[in-house]
């Protein structure tokens, strides 16, 4: 297979990819699907076959760290297989959204959303209402969320507390002043910067949506620390 088909197989891959929590069902879905990337990733990277085969049988284990441990290495295996096929067909994801395309915008942070399997991190100090409204939605099940902001906070808590209540899904909201970029970071693996506010890209603006690779451990580092620092909201 060209890392063209490559690429494409495990990017339906990560779209169909089963919740974390799901993982370790018996279901013929979750069999199937984990039965396919098994096959996927004979063929990228042979030697990580043995790495998948372990974190299989690990999901099934009656050890929580062990089950843990399992669906963080899928998650983590299936983003790595991802970036590496870009890199070698088109390079790090680089989008371009023109003036008034908000649709368009929205539909491209969308997409990252919805490979999520554990973690989000969004850091943009103008999250609002707005921003919970139009993406937490999207966000997978079981994914646990974290917003760090700070000028919109009257506005983003409450949203938040009542998308909780009526979801269950888990958010945390920390305040920091000392922060002017836009990024999300999925799983601890991928990163993705925003030209604009989550709230507003192409709205009255160009902006662009690049995904961050060589800094990927400096930039997640950095705020990962001042998320530590930063004031609990909720």
């Amino acid at each position: 297979m060209t890392n063209e088909q490559l690429l494409a197989e495990i990017e339906d891959l990560r779209r169909t990819m089963p919740s974390l929590g799901a993982l370790k069902d018996d279901s013929d879905q979750t069999l199937a699907w984990l039965g396919r990337l098994s096959a996927f990733v004979e063929v990228w990277n042979l030697p990580q076959t043995l790495l998948l085969r372990q974190a299989i049988v690990n999901l099934h284990s009656p050890i929580g760290d062990w089950v843990n441990s399992g669906k963080k290495t899928i998650s983590i295996l299936v983003h790595q297989a991802c970036s590496d096929l870009r890199f070698k067909t088109v390079g790090p994801l680089t989008k371009a959204v023109g003036q008034g395309l908000v649709y368009d915008y929205f539909d491209e942070v969308r997409k990252i959303i919805e490979t999520a399997r554990t973690d989000l991190f969004f850091i943009d100090r103008y999250l609002d209402a707005d921003f919970v409204s139009r993406y937490l939605p999207h966000v997978v099940p079981g994914v646990s969320v974290r917003l760090l902001a700070h000028d919109k906070l009257s506005t983003l808590r409450p949203a938040v507390e009542l998308f909780t209540k009526q979801s269950g899904a888990k958010i945390q909201i920390r305040s920091e002043p000392a922060f002017h970029d836009r990024y999300v970071i999925v799983d601890g693996s991928s990163c993705y910067q925003s030209g604009a506010s989550f709230k507003d890209g192409g709205k009255t603006a160009p902006t662009t949506l690049t995904q961050i690779t060589d800094a990927f451990d400096a930039v997640q580092n950095t705020y990962n620390d001042l998320w530590t620092k930063a004031v609990v909201v909720i």
